[in-house]
């Protein structure tokens, strides 16, 4: 009798035009879709316009430091392009949020890194080579955290903390002065060291360069723009760039992803990779 009538029950629900949740278009291959404009939410239902990638990570275990234990097993992602940008929704797993960075703690991240050269052979998945340099936008979870209005100060990092007095927050330091700016960056070594990691920050993203392990730069400028928002189980993360030059519709190249999981003491070279996997522009815009 339970079998009848759950099956009378979806021949309503289908003869009404309510249906269970669809499975995602999936790909062997990440697949720009043409949208004429590209989402920042990673929540817009036009990211449904790509079909889904799902990759398996690997470890970073080629040069120091290495990372020797998995932790995050696979990456999904979308892809959507406007015909001047291109915009990645990358998506995985993750329990615990790590969006503070401090002695022993590190933050959650991840990056895009697609080749310079889109029409040239493509370099090493690990960075690059010399000569045939990567391009890499990365994010991370205590930027994005910093963006969405955390406070740069000890209460808002370390809410336990308890702190008697700081030379520059006393009364007699008129606020924005001079004075009390150069004392407040006594109390802030990065700052005065031009550390541009750490502090306040308008994006969670940054864009560099490589040409093999060990040579990762800031690029001349940052071109780049991002946005992550905790899901049900980790992260979503929409990060948009410049479309590579020569990467024209119904055109290949390549792209890799990487993701940091804080809690497992992953920063630098510690990571979760993918090698390289073909990306499609679509035809269309």
């Amino acid at each position: 009798m339970k079998t009848i009538v759950l099956s009378c029950l979806a021949v309503l629900l289908l003869a009404s035009g309510t249906a269970c949740s669809k499975r995602p278009v999936t790909s062997a291959e990440v697949v720009a879709a043409a949208s004429p404009a590209l989402p920042q939410d990673p929540g817009d239902s036009r990211w449904n316009r790509a079909p889904e990638f799902s990759g398996a990570l690997l470890l970073q275990d080629l040069v120091e430091p290495r990372l020797m234990t998995p932790s995050t097993a696979q990456i999904r992602v979308r892809a959507l392009t406007d015909g001047t940008n291109l915009a990645f929704r990358l998506q995985w797993v993750d329990p615990t949020l790590d969006d503070a960075a401090a002695p022993s703690r590190f933050p959650d991240g991840c990056a895009v890194q697609l080749p310079r050269d889109v029409a040239g052979e493509t370099p090493a998945p690990q960075m690059g080579e010399p000569g045939r340099p990567v391009e890499i936008t990365f994010w991370r979870a205590d930027w994005q955290a910093a963006v969405n209005g955390r406070a740069d100060d000890i209460q808002s990092l370390y809410p336990n903390a308890s702190v008697d007095h700081y030379p520059f927050q006393a009364p007699a330091a008129e606020p924005g002065s001079a004075a009390q700016q150069a004392m407040a960056r006594r109390y802030a070594p990065a700052d005065a060291a031009g550390n541009r990691r750490v502090g306040p920050r308008k994006s969670p993203v940054e864009d560099l360069v490589a040409q093999g392990p060990g040579t990762l730069t800031p690029a001349g400028q940052s071109r780049s723009s991002g946005r992550g928002i905790r899901s049900r189980d980790g992260w979503l993360v929409v990060i948009t760039r410049p479309l590579p030059a020569g990467l024209t519709s119904g055109k290949r190249t390549q792209v890799a992803f990487a993701i940091w999981e804080g809690s497992h003491g992953e920063a630098g070279a510690r990571k979760m990779r993918t090698g390289w996997v073909p990306l499609l522009r679509q035809s269309g815009l």
